[in-house]
């Protein structure tokens, strides 16, 4: 048993879970980092370090005729992952329920909270989100998995030896998400404010 760090309880490491799960889905630099935590690879070496800069020179005329350099990438929108966790907090409380302390409830009470939490935001995903299975077979059923299958598809776990075809048994049929759709934005909005202040007048 991996030991816990001291400190964190059981509230934060379901704020944490909940964060990396939105983080990995947007962003495919940091999921990449989790997978080779998981399956428990060495680390991706540092970038190498950029050359000495050259002095600079004067400014070069392009040549008519030469192709015009590529604009440099923009940097990745987290807009996307902001504005689902603004519609999960819309229809199911879920910011709320997250950030409640929750330890000195009754769990009757706690598990009212979440009876209510978990429809809105299974109202949220299903209207906004297309899921489906990774897997079709029936969960228990006895499966065999290819050679060539990504491994982000499916997790091998047991008794992991020799190579492809590798037949057992499925324990989850895991999910992938095969259209998103999200409202647009109105022009001027500020992504980060995932739920507005209220005041009662």
């Amino acid at each position: 048993m991996t030991e816990q760090a001291p400190g964190i309880s059981f509230g934060t490491r379901i704020w944490l879970a909940y964060l990396a799960f939105f983080k990995i889905l947007f962003d495919a630099v940091f999921a990449n980092a989790v997978w080779r935590v998981h399956t428990g690879a060495p680390p991706a070496l540092p970038p190498a370090a950029p050359p000495e800069a050259a002095p600079p020179q004067a400014a070069s005329v392009r040549e008519p005729g030469l192709p015009v350099p590529p604009a440099p990438a923009p940097a990745p929108s987290n807009d996307a992952a902001l504005q689902l966790l603004a519609l999960l907090q819309r229809e199911g409380r879920f910011l709320d329920f997250l950030e409640e302390d929750v330890t000195s409830f009754p769990d009757g009470e706690v598990g009212a909270a979440a009876r209510v939490v978990h429809a809105g935001c299974r109202k949220a995903i299903r209207e906004h989100a297309k899921l489906a299975p990774v897997r079709r077979e029936q969960e228990g059923a006895r499966v065999t998995v290819e050679a060539g299958t990504p491994p982000s598809e499916v997790k091998l776990v047991g008794n992991v030896a020799g190579e492809a075809p590798f037949h057992g048994t499925l324990v989850h049929r895991g999910w992938r998400v095969d259209e998103v759709s999200l409202p647009q934005a109105v022009k001027g909005h500020d992504a980060r404010i995932v739920a507005p202040a209220e005041v009662e007048l």
